[in-house]
């Protein structure tokens, strides 16, 4: 690969050139629209402008600036809404940034097929809303509903309904992607198997945008649901909400969601949203969603839950079974972040290990926060092992945050690979995880990975010293 000495500037010449291909006014470099394309949501993240702004609208013209790029060895740094969390999408070697804001089109929903063909800027909400109006549902959900689709897609992300329909990766059936040859994809697409050869399309997904541009996807839907209902359930004890979600993955009760927190969680978005949980008494949480076309069988699936949780110490079991009051925990429960992350001066650590682990290894959590007196508040995705920890500077002082942190994030990031995890469960690994993805992976990995980059991005443009260096 390059070294990043070599890479070149955009110059004027560069600049009419873009203008040619994008028409005037979609390659921007007034200072204040290169700022805020400078960093994504991460905390404490990079800041680093690009040299210009491109906004393009067909794929086309994708390809024509990736050729531009490629020959003149010019960075480029694929944006979708900025909601990532390890600075997957700040251009940390300046260069190009492009954005996928005016490739917004869902192009076709083929509901004979029950599938859904959109460009990668897509926004993820407009997505759901426009199948949702043709009784079909797209499963696949990212906490962040203003994330656009491609972004998703360089993420595999994952969200609150994995445990019953996976994460992005098992709805993809199709990619239009742009090599930084300029050279255009067409991968996969309306059939639901496939048996032909290395799978290229499953490999750009979770790439992070490091191997290709991707400009449309075609997804899979399925009918949407008649019938939904969220169970509350407060726990005196952590340890017996972990038990209880064991208990019913083993007893083969398959809920949609099955999220996890923390009181201070909830107490946190209480005072910052004035919004108010059914509940907030409890030391921990169970948030279960349930979905389904039978009544009865819904229910059923519910009283066996409760059971498992009044067993395992539940204090209550709160059923909500209206739209309005299912909307209300649900949207504070995805308040958690921006309240606790934005409010505060707190990073997040996302990982992801076995399910049936979770009370051992919060038992860790609890430890690492005594010893280095770091408070530590955690909630997720208890259902599939996704767990969000959040170390908070709190009443300490700047000296003492900056001094404590880096430990505190290495010793969970360290106890969550010795029992089997992975330090990213659905955020990616960008520039903040490069670090720790040295040892979730051994070095033939990281070298066939590199392998595989420089065969898709020879001149190493395509969104540098993200993943590994």
């Amino acid at each position: 690969m390059n070294d990043i000495l070599s890479y070149s500037n955009v110059t004027r010449e560069i600049l009419e050139k873009l203008n040619r291909i994008l028409g005037e006014g979609n390659a921007l470099i007034d200072s204040e629209v290169l700022d805020r394309y400078s960093s994504d949501e991460t905390p404490h993240g990079l800041r680093v402008p690009p040299e210009v702004v491109v906004r393009p609208q067909t794929t086309d013209q994708v390809s024509e600036v990736l050729k531009l790029a490629d020959q003149k060895k010019i960075p480029v740094t694929f944006r979708g809404q900025g909601t990532g969390l390890t600075c997957g999408a700040v251009p940390i070697y300046g260069g190009i940034l492009m954005s996928f804001e005016k490739m917004n089109k869902i192009i076709e929903v083929d509901e004979d097929n029950l599938m859904a063909v959109a460009e990668a800027g897509v926004v993820l909400i407009d997505l759901r809303e426009e199948v949702e109006k043709r009784g079909l549902f797209y499963p696949a959900d990212p906490g962040e509903k203003t994330s656009m689709l491609g972004g998703n897609v360089a993420t595999n992300a994952g969200g609150m309904n994995c445990v019953k329909y996976g994460k992005v990766r098992d709805y993809v059936l199709g990619l239009e992607a742009v090599l930084p040859s300029g050279r255009i994809l067409q991968l996969g697409g309306k059939t639901v198997k496939r048996s032909s050869g290395y799978e290229l399309m499953q490999l750009l997904i979770g790439s992070e945008g490091t191997l290709a541009a991707v400009t449309k996807v075609t997804i899979k839907l399925i009918k949407l649901p008649k019938l939904f209902i969220t169970l509350y359930i407060p726990f005196q004890d952590m340890g017996g909400a972990f038990r209880s979600v064991s208990e019913i993955l083993r007893k083969r009760i398959t809920p949609t969601a099955i999220e996890f927190t923390e009181r201070e969680a909830i107490l946190e978005t209480e005072r910052q949203t004035g919004k108010k949980m059914p509940n907030h008494d409890a030391e921990a949480y169970l948030i279960i969603r349930l979905d389904g076309d039978d009544d009865n069988i819904l229910l059923s699936e519910g009283e066996k839950i409760s059971e498992i949780c009044i067993e395992n110490g539940a204090v209550d079991i709160l059923v909500a079974d209206t739209k309005e009051s299912q909307s209300k925990i649900w949207d504070i429960r995805g308040d958690f972040y921006e309240n606790i992350v934005r409010n505060n001066d707190a990073e997040i650590i996302d990982t992801a290990i076995p399910p049936s682990q979770i009370p051992e290894f919060m038992a860790v959590v609890k430890n690492i926060s005594t010893r280095h007196g770091v408070k530590i508040i955690s909630y997720g995705h208890a259902g599939d092992g996704n767990l969000h920890i959040h170390p908070i500077r709190g009443k300490l002082s700047k000296e003492e945050w900056t001094h404590k942190l880096p430990s505190v994030m290495d010793e969970v990031y360290k106890a969550s690979i010795k029992i089997g995890g992975a330090i990213s469960g659905e955020h990616g690994i960008g520039v903040s995880k490069k670090h720790y993805f040295k040892e979730d992976s051994d070095d033939e990995q990281i070298r066939l990975m590199k392998m595989i980059k420089t065969a898709f991005d020879p001149n190493n443009i395509l969104n540098p010293g993200k993943i590994f260096d």
